[in-house]
């Protein structure tokens, strides 16, 4: 969203634009957090942070996942804030939506990006690459193109640079546009894999040797293929993923965490859990750091004086701690109080947006779903992940990080299970 402005609403309509759910959180341009950037309690981006900040012999690679609308995006952009990570990296990031087809996902298209991203950027931010590596890259988009089309002798650097612009972006628009395409593409880049990784490698070199900062691609979306896709490029290609030899955050999909492939990238990942609202078996005992994020998380997008008390205390009840759901509760209370032409948000509003909720799960879960939930709701186990993990991915199941990982069910859900 173009020149949004983050203030405070003090009016429904102002309001109903700050919940946005698809708002983007980007930080200040004097590097300050975004205003409406809430630090949950025992933030895990800061375990990231800090394993991004050690000293390495290789620069890492690390797989970040969380449950859908758990804030990954946010986190992600609000790393790129950090000032020592700024003095250490120099940062890219990206959605692979912009790239590939997020549904008809492979490794080859991913590389592709990484690579098309690190010469874009950098050469979009004014940084010139040496002559020898512009002739190598030269050579091998010929290659690519299963031609040489022009003689390099008498072509400027710029001429040439400009050319490898083009290459990469019509490559990745062809990769996400075009099945057709996409399949001879792949199968181009099949043929010589490590020339593309030696690519990469020697764009990310010639980065650091200029800038004297590591390369950190931090790459958003990759979270939204399927799983299958997820075990095709983060299990069976792991050690080509962690060949470019500069550091890249991957999101992976959080299916992936409840697969025996986990254990591929158990070492480097990080999972962004929801926020923590009640202990296990307890959902009636409110824990007080959990629902203060979430009201200020309302708070710093509208006046306290456009919702009771009692209706922001059921919004933050029924989002069951996760940020988007929160945003969905509070939107649609505010499209209902508008229609009702009030200036306050009451319990009525919200209790209509949570029917809004669960008449959705009404339509997809069946009767063997409503079984696995009730008996989720009795015991809040995280078991038998093969059967929870569709739930889970439909939020109808939330997952919690105490001491010990548990799960319950979307809070939207009890009136459901007790009718």
């Amino acid at each position: 969203m173009k020149n949004f402005d983050y203030i405070i609403a003090t009016d429904l309509d102002r309001a109903w634009l700050n919940f946005e759910l698809d708002l983007p959180l980007k930080p200040e341009k004097n590097g300050k957090p975004n205003p409406f950037y809430i630090n949950r309690p025992g933030n895990p981006i800061a375990e990231l942070t800090d394993a991004l900040l050690a000293p390495f012999y290789r620069p890492p690679k690390f797989f970040f996942s969380g449950h859908r609308g758990c804030g990954k995006s946010t986190e992600l952009l609000h790393l790129m804030s950090n000032t020592e990570i700024q003095k250490k990296y120099w940062l890219i990031n990206f959605s692979i939506r912009e790239e590939a087809d997020i549904f008809d996902i492979d490794f080859r298209d991913v590389l592709l990006a990484i690579g098309g991203r690190l010469f874009r950027e950098y050469r979009k931010k004014g940084g010139e690459l040496p002559e020898q590596l512009l002739k190598e890259l030269h050579s091998w988009k010929g290659k690519v193109e299963k031609e040489i089309s022009t003689v390099l002798e008498g072509r400027s650097d710029v001429e040439m640079g400009a050319s490898i612009d083009a290459f990469f972006a019509n490559a990745g628009l062809k990769i996400k546009l075009e099945p057709a395409t996409r399949v001879e593409l792949r199968q181009v880049v099949e043929t010589d894999i490590t020339g593309l990784i030696a690519i990469i490698n020697h764009i990310a070199a010639a980065i650091y040797s200029r800038e004297h900062l590591i390369p950190l691609i931090l790459i958003d979306d990759m979270d939204k293929p399927d799983l299958e896709k997820a075990r095709a490029i983060f299990q069976e290609r792991r050690e080509i993923m962690m060949q470019p030899n500069c550091a890249i955050v991957y999101t992976v999909s959080s299916a992936l965490f409840y697969a025996k492939e986990f254990d591929s990238i158990r070492d480097q990942a990080v999972f962004l859990p929801n926020i923590y609202l009640h202990p296990p078996m307890e959902p009636n005992v409110h824990h007080e750091d959990g629902y203060r994020t979430l009201r200020n998380f309302v708070y710093q997008r509208m006046s306290p004086d456009l919702i009771d008390a009692q209706a922001l205390e059921a919004a933050v009840t029924y989002s069951g701690g996760v940020f988007r759901e929160l945003a969905r509760i509070m939107r649609t209370a505010i499209g209902r109080a508008r229609r009702r032409k009030v200036a306050v948000l009451d319990l009525s509003d919200i209790e209509w947006a949570a029917s809004e909720i669960r008449n959705e799960y009404r339509r997809i879960l069946d009767k063997d779903d409503i079984k696995l939930l009730r008996k989720v709701s009795e015991n809040n186990r995280l078991e038998y992940t093969e059967r929870l993990r569709p739930l889970l991915q439909l939020l109808a199941l939330l997952e919690y990080r105490d001491e010990e990982n548990w799960c319950d069910i979307h809070p939207v859900l009890r009136k459901l299970l007790n009718d």
